[in-house]
């Protein structure tokens, strides 16, 4: 039987260890509603982007592209802060197989 480690030696929690580790961390999967835009109605204003939590929606070209729903909460800021309303939450399981 390994000998039990002292309490000197047992991590604290929440620390994070090594930094970048974000990238690897993905945490879209317990989202309940995800971001649905329509890209004709969307003025390019990046307000969604600067106001993304999670910085899950990408930027081309100074264009939005598309949300990465692997880091995606489905938290609605987006939604709620666009000021031509292009962006609606829908539920998830819409969307499951």
């Amino acid at each position: 039987m390994a000998e039990k480690k002292g309490w000197k030696e047992i991590p604290i929690g929440g620390v994070i260890l090594d930094g970048g580790n974000s990238t690897r961390n993905k945490t879209g999967s317990w989202r309940a509603f995800r971001p649905v835009v329509d890209s004709e109605k969307c003025i390019n204003c990046m307000q969604c982007v600067i106001n993304c939590p999670d910085m899950a929606i990408k930027v081309k070209e100074g264009k939005r592209t598309k949300t990465d729903l692997d880091f995606c909460k489905g938290c609605g800021i987006c939604a709620e802060i666009c000021p031509v309303k292009c962006i609606k939450m829908e539920e998830e399981a819409k969307f499951t197989d």
